[in-house]
């Protein structure tokens, strides 16, 4: 199944997407049962500690508490604590001494000596008991409990994360089919639209001829017609290399390709028509070659749209800017003009196919800086835009740099104006 980056980009984000609700769904269930659990066993031992504690302050005596249990008893002066030593800082006097004040009975809890005491104060006909519980197995069962449930949640989450892919994968993989169909579709249909679109533009050009010779002053319908169908060619050649790239982004048409000589070539041929528009068109380079690897006729085709892209929108007068740098591994090529320009706002959807921001112009309607935008990153690289409404705008693409070419030689630094 073959993709482009960006349809790539798509099935992988869906994958991670649904592999992560999976997860996140496990782990919250995970979650709501441990904390019941949890909060359940809790409840529980802190109901026994209570029955244990009312238990010894209504029958137990000095001589026999239970396990884990002290008995004080306070009558008059006279403190009993039993034959067996009890813990440090027990038994808790001043809180006999409230109770046997008048106060009303209390009940606390703290840690100390490496446990968690839980001590009960009340008075029992004329004497004040204090009981003590000692909760070490109860915490400890706690902690067992946090402990088994931290190893079966990780051990959850990594199921679910593994079954999260699993099932990611098979849920998208119609996606993925859905997108490759519709490449393919593509590619055949363009490839038997374009030879009866040449031959209707051939026609339509004999046409034009002939109407010429008849009538040289009535010919605006057959110069649409030409028009139209010369821009549907254009869009199938769009529409080919769109699929081309996808089906094979690096295969054995990548070469080295000299960028600074392409964009020479390729200004060249615009020169005439910046001339016609009275645009000033600026080329300034390192005057030596800057290759990447690439498909040659695919990278003419980004500079020729930049180029045409920006002649269409810069008025009369106006100036379009051709730099080229090379840095840290990367040559750069970008294109400033001087014309309208567009509203930041757009700067990333003008390279969505068939978006058209607000007074876009039939330019930026269609598939051309979108299928930039493959071609750019099919190699590796980036574009952007930038722009403020009449202020111009500049594209700006980023290609990895190439291996230099054997022989390569410099020649100067290049910088030349037309118009």
């Amino acid at each position: 199944m073959t993709l482009d980056c960006t349809e790539r980009g798509i099935v992988r984000r869906a994958r991670l997407r649904m592999g992560l609700f999976v997860g996140l769904a496990v782990g919250a269930l995970l979650g709501v049962v441990g904390v019941v659990a949890y909060a359940s066993l809790v409840r529980s031992q802190d109901r026994q500690i209570g029955q244990e504690l009312s238990w010894g302050a209504e029958h137990g005596t000095v001589a026999g508490p239970v396990g884990c249990n002290w008995l004080f008893r306070l009558t008059g002066s006279r403190l009993d604590t039993g034959p067996v030593t009890p813990p440090p800082g027990f038994p808790m006097r001043p809180a006999m001494d409230r109770v046997a004040a008048g106060g009303p009975a209390s009940t606390t809890a703290f840690t100390a000596n490496g446990t968690t005491y839980h001590v009960l104060t009340q008075a029992r006909g004329d004497t004040v008991v204090q009981v003590v519980f000692d909760a070490r197995y109860q915490v400890a069962d706690r902690r067992h409990l946090l402990m088994a449930f931290g190893i079966a949640a990780l051990i959850g989450l990594l199921a679910a994360g593994l079954t999260g892919v699993i099932v990611g994968h098979r849920a998208v993989a119609p996606l993925a089919e859905a997108l490759e169909r519709q490449r393919r579709f593509v590619a055949d249909a363009s490839h038997e639209l374009r030879t009866p679109l040449a031959q209707v533009h051939t026609r339509a050009q004999l046409l034009a001829r002939r109407a010429r010779a008849a009538a040289p002053t009535d010919q605006g319908d057959l110069e649409r017609l030409m028009g139209s169908t010369r821009r549907l060619g254009e869009i199938v050649d769009e529409l080919l290399l769109s699929a081309r790239l996808a089906a094979d982004p690096s295969g054995p048409e990548h070469q080295s390709v000299d960028l600074t000589t392409l964009v020479e070539a390729t200004v060249a041929t615009e020169a005439d028509r910046a001339a016609e528009q009275d645009v000033k068109l600026v080329v300034d380079g390192p005057g030596e070659p800057l290759p990447v690897t690439g498909i040659e006729s695919a990278l003419r085709r980004v500079v020729a749209e930049l180029l045409t892209n920006a002649l269409a929108h810069t008025p009369a007068g106006g100036r379009i800017t051709v730099a080229l740098h090379q840095s840290a591994g990367q040559v750069t090529l970008a294109v400033a003009d001087t014309g309208e320009g567009f509203d930041p706002a757009d700067g990333t959807r003008l390279f969505d196919r068939f978006h058209r921001g607000a007074g876009a112009g039939e330019r930026r309607f269609g598939i051309g800086l979108a299928l930039l935008r493959e071609v750019v990153t099919g190699h590796g690289g980036t574009i952007t835009a930038e722009s403020r409404p009449g202020a111009g705008a500049t594209f700006t693409v980023r290609l990895p740099a190439g291996p230099s070419p054997t022989g390569a030689t410099r020649r100067g630094l290049l910088r030349w104006v037309t118009g």
